[in-house]
């Protein structure tokens, strides 16, 4: 938005516009940076500046106020760039979907909004064509919290392709806050992986001196070029600083702070691997690459449904979500449990033809309907226990089991059994 009133004749007079350098003088108070666009949680009489740390202030003007045009802004063609090619370097593709990793801020909002150049992000962590030959694209561009079933279908597709034609790795920005869905949906979808798939976020835009985006781009290159993994894992930031990042199994993780740089942490598990600098440490067992063609598994059925069991859980309400839905996983209490009004609804729904999975909302730890006589009366209802599956996850493997098979029991074989790393044979104390 345009500046108005004084502070738009301020400006004009100083023959200042937006991107431009200036200098504002308020009593003995002096300060310089790029005038960024106002926006409208901003007062009118602010004037805000983006100073050389990479942070924004507003500054405040009245009738004394003066500002002074330090430069003009430096025209920048629009050309897009190719991206070079080295036959001597590794080839890895990145398949851009949006996020906080790929984005730029809104100064009319103030808010963070999705980039929408594959290209851009490359070239703004130029290191990365020091490591390998990159082959960019972008599928979506689109905040996490608006990803579908039909987009992690056609990522699948996606990455599929880019393995199949000859890159040892695919690298995935994609927004951290529904991140572990992504990964476990491809982590079904995708079989005999050729290399690793690696999703990748950041907590900080890429504007902010704080931005972990360039380590954690880094870090995916060398995993996709360096070593002889083979599954889908999401990597992030080791710890709050800058000194390792973390390899995390793609069922197995889950984002557990909302805005620290480690927000992400493998849970029932060790880590894959630790990740400073050029420096690989692999911590537990995973699979290796595979060699052929990657295999694409891809056909899903939406028809399911997450419930988080609470205390004052209304029988009415479950029973409302099982007439629309073919599967609902619950995240129950404890080793699993719901009240005694919900078992009614599960044993309704299973004679229905709906398939009821059980999961522990605790997340460490696993489901056992075994010890408590509500967790037998839920088996003896229909429900099926899922051991250490993360909500998330199961609710994900079963939309993709149920696009895999129509028989109940079907179904069921393939949910309990272990294919993407989803069970931990063994939990850490």
């Amino acid at each position: 938005m345009k500046y108005a009133g004084h502070v738009g004749e301020l400006l004009d007079s100083a023959g200042a516009e937006i991107g431009d350098v200036i200098e504002i003088r308020r009593g003995k108070e002096v300060r310089s940076g790029i005038l960024m666009p106002h926006h409208d949680f901003s007062a009118p009489s602010v004037i805000t500046l983006k100073l050389t740390t990479g942070y924004n202030i507003g500054v405040l003007v009245d009738q004394e106020t003066e500002v002074k045009l330090v430069l003009k802004r430096e025209a920048k063609a629009q050309k897009k760039q190719a991206l070079p090619r080295d036959p001597a370097k590794k080839d890895i593709a990145v398949i851009s979907t949006g996020g906080t990793i790929a984005s730029y801020v809104d100064y009319r909002t103030g808010a963070v909004h999705p980039a929408i150049s594959a290209e851009e992000l490359v070239f703004s962590v130029p290191e990365l064509l020091d490591l390998a030959n990159v082959r960019a694209k972008v599928l979506y561009s689109i905040l996490s919290e608006n990803m579908k079933v039909s987009h992690w279908q056609s990522l699948a597709r996606a990455v599929a392709e880019e393995l199949n034609s000859g890159a040892v790795g695919v690298i995935i920005p994609h927004g951290t806050d529904t991140m572990g869905f992504t990964s476990a949906a491809l982590a079904f979808m995708l079989r005999n992986l050729t290399g690793p798939v690696v999703c990748v976020g950041a907590q900080r835009s890429s504007d902010r001196p704080s931005s972990d985006a360039i380590m954690n781009l880094l870090s995916a290159t060398r995993l996709s070029i360096d070593s002889d993994l083979g599954e889908v894992v999401v990597l992030m930031h080791g710890d709050t600083s800058d000194t390792h990042t973390l390899v995390h199994r793609g069922t197995k993780v889950r984002k557990m702070h909302s805005s620290r740089r480690d927000a992400f942490k493998s849970i029932n598990i060790d880590p894959i691997a630790r990740i400073e600098g050029p420096k690989m440490t692999f911590l537990t067992e995973y699979t290796r690459r595979s060699k052929g063609s990657v295999q694409l598994k891809d056909r899903i059925d939406g028809r399911a449904s997450m419930l988080h069991f609470y205390p004052g859980f209304e029988a009415e309400h479950f029973d409302l979500i099982a007439t629309k839905v073919r599967g609902i996983v619950i995240a129950g209490t404890g080793l699993g449990h719901v009240s005694e009004e919900i078992v009614g609804s599960i044993r309704r729904a299973v004679k229905d033809g709906v398939h009821i999975y059980i999961t522990t909302q605790c997340l460490h730890g696993a489901v056992n309907l075994n010890v408590y006589s509500t967790g037998r009366d839920m088996i003896t209802a229909g429900a099926v226990t899922l051991g250490d599956m993360l909500p998330e996850t199961a609710y994900v493997k079963l939309m993709w089991a149920m696009g895999q098979a129509e028989a109940p029991e079907e179904v069921r074989k393939i949910m309990l059994t272990n294919i993407a790393g989803e069970f931990a044979e063994r939990r850490l104390v």
